[in-house]
């Protein structure tokens, strides 16, 4: 199987292996900085919009992931993210040998909401129904690519999600 092939067949464990070098990566980047407190939360199911919750120090962030080859054009958000304290959405860009980067960030300042997402349009579903439709998926909303912030690197990333690090905070 050529590995071009093998991102969409294995999409699910492709989607494993970038969150979990995601976290790797983030953590080992506050660890050279001696910020040792951060806490990584999983979501059992993406039931509520997030993948995994990040906290560090007093911000908690619901981070939503979506990975690509491509850069997105539109990104399918669910909706029950805008209910969380601080959510936000990082689009990891993803070759072939699955190195990440860079990175397409959609959410607030450390500690505010998602920007409204409300005026957004539901996207179809992937797939169609047995009638041969594909319907609106009602709890999703299209937000284009203008609306999220391009950065390259992890630590960029991270201080878009907590903010620049203060002294106070390398423990």
């Amino acid at each position: 199987m050529a590995a071009t092939d093998a991102h969409s067949h294995h999409s699910t464990l492709r989607e494993r292996i970038v969150e979990h070098i995601f976290i790797g990566d983030a953590l080992r980047s506050y660890w050279r900085q001696g910020v040792r407190n951060v806490e990584v939360l999983r979501s059992e199911f993406d039931a509520y919009g997030y993948d995994i919750v990040m906290v560090r120090g007093r911000t908690i962030r619901h981070i939503q992931f979506k990975t690509g080859r491509n850069a997105p054009g539109k990104v399918s958000i669910a909706r029950a993210l805008a209910d969380k304290p601080s959510g936000c959405v990082i689009w990891i860009m993803v070759d072939d040998a699955l190195n990440l980067g860079p990175f397409y960030y959609f959410g607030g300042a450390p500690g505010s909401p998602l920007p409204a997402i409300s005026e957004f349009p539901s996207p179809r579903r992937a797939t169609h129904n047995k009638e041969g439709i594909r319907p609106l998926r009602q709890n999703h909303c299209e937000v284009p690519v203008a609306q999220f912030r391009q950065v390259a690197t992890i630590e960029e990333v991270l201080s878009l999600l907590f903010g620049p690090l203060e002294a106070s905070a390398v423990q």
